[in-house]
């Protein structure tokens, strides 16, 4: 007959793991469960690998949890899952911590030190922590076998994913397309999102405030635009205005301008200036202004008009938003 405790008050958490390891090791309950489940219909469960060269962190276990729910649940159903460990020792990861450690700059002084004599030590590095990742992995409860796992460097795991390509293109399940892909210039080669936010740094964006010239006007005012995106100024097309925003055309030191009221100490000395006029948005929406390049391309009978939106504010900027598509 099976006997039950009473829960304890206060258990200790790590205490209740530790016993917990040791009764599936003294049991051999992962192993008896792939022993019961021998020779049953497969599911096959393929595991994206983790890079060996990092300590695990919260994203590996979170996932690896999830990754063993799925196995857990099918062996429930009477499948046999084999379920192995992997490591993915390809990527800037390796070759950045090689670089740093050999002091190469880039892709020149790699091939001046030899290609083959740094993947010789990138290799030497790929299974630096797999000790650590066996307690952690284990401490998370996960069943798994690290014995037999496989390496993305293994000639027969890439000859693998080669054949899996083939296969797909033969059946024309491959096309060609075009996407906007990070680009690394020092090494130069094209990089994942998760090798773009390895190297992310809070960093202060370039951002300038440019005249927009109006056209048939008397003064020669000019609207004050703020942007934090120069590099598509080329290709401006218009530029929006806030309806119920204030703005007051002001004469500083010999020049006419147009900003938005709230923003106007931001920029000027409120008491060197001289106000001229105000209007609110709405008032001088469709004014057209002159483009702030030589060439105007003729795409839309809205090009280079003031224009109404609003998702324009005052909390930062001019109150004018400089606008590169409709």
């Amino acid at each position: 007959m099976l006997q039950f405790r009473e829960p304890e008050k206060n258990p200790s958490f790590p205490g209740l793991e530790g016993r917990i390891l040791k009764f599936w090791d003294a049991t051999r309950a992962f192993e008896r469960q792939e022993e019961i489940r021998q020779g049953s219909t497969p599911f096959h469960f393929y595991d994206g690998p983790p890079f060996a060269t990092g300590l695990p962190h919260y994203g590996h276990l979170l996932a690896g949890t999830l990754k063993d729910i799925v196995p857990r649940y099918w062996s429930l159903r009477g499948r046999s899952v084999d379920r192995r460990f992997g490591w993915d020792c390809h990527g800037l990861p390796v070759e950045a911590e090689i670089q740093k450690s050999l002091s190469l700059a880039g892709q020149a002084e790699i091939k001046a030190f030899g290609v083959d004599k740094f993947n010789e030590a990138c290799r030497s590095i790929v299974m630096r922590y797999t000790g650590e990742w066996e307690k952690t992995v284990l401490r998370m409860g996960r069943w798994v076998h690290f014995q037999g796992g496989y390496r993305t460097m293994d000639p027969s795991f890439m000859e693998s994913v080669w054949w899996v390509f083939k296969t797909c293109f033969d059946k024309g399940l491959i096309y060609e397309g075009y996407r906007v892909q990070p680009y690394s210039p020092k090494l130069a080669t094209p990089l994942s999102n998760f090798e773009v936010n390895q190297g992310y740094r809070d960093r202060q964006d370039p951002s300038l405030t440019l005249k927009f010239f109006l056209e048939n006007d008397p003064d020669q005012a000019a609207l004050l635009v703020w942007t934090t995106t120069p590099w598509t100024l080329p290709s401006n097309l218009a530029v929006a205005l806030g309806a119920d925003i204030p703005y007051v055309k002001i004469r500083s030191e010999g020049s006419v301008y147009w900003i938005a009221q709230p923003r106007l100490g931001a920029y000027f000395d409120e008491k060197k200036i001289e106000v001229l006029e105000t209007k609110l948005g709405s008032e001088l929406a469709g004014r057209k202004y002159k483009p702030l390049f030589g060439y105007t391309p003729k795409l839309s009978e809205k090009q280079y008009t003031l224009l109404l939106a609003d998702f324009v504010s005052t909390e930062d900027g001019a109150g004018a938003v400089h606008i590169a598509q409709f």
